[in-house]
């Protein structure tokens, strides 16, 4: 089973802020694109923001100005610096990392981290 070193999460008051960190194992291979998503009890887990080996991101609106996604290649992490935080920020936070090899693609997923954000 593959183990990420996810961490970061925590409880913070709204308009405060957090970083989330993800570091994948070396022995998944080259990882072409990481994630962030979140999930809330009875939803679907919801992108959050990804970034690709070049840099290029893209964050969902309701994240927009406030959420940052960044990673380092080398060091095989993936940061999610949030800012602004709100109580409809309160969710399980997973990264996923993909690989591609021969135009394959494999999915993995961090464990998650609980951001709570509340008064």
């Amino acid at each position: 089973q593959v183990q990420f070193v996810e961490s970061g999460g925590g409880l913070v008051q709204p308009g405060g802020s957090l970083t989330l960190s993800c570091e994948a194992p070396s022995d998944i291979g080259l990882i072409s694109e990481w994630g962030w998503y979140r999930q809330t009890p009875g939803n679907q887990r919801e992108l959050v923001a990804r970034i690709n080996r070049g840099h290029f991101t893209d964050t969902v609106d309701s994240v927009k100005g406030r959420f940052t996604i960044s990673h380092d290649n080398n060091r095989r992490t993936t940061w999610l610096q949030m800012d602004n935080l709100k109580s409809e920020d309160t969710a399980v936070y997973y990264c996923k990392a993909t690989t591609e090899f021969n135009n394959q693609y494999t999915h993995y997923w961090g464990q998650g981290t609980q951001v709570i954000v509340s008064a």
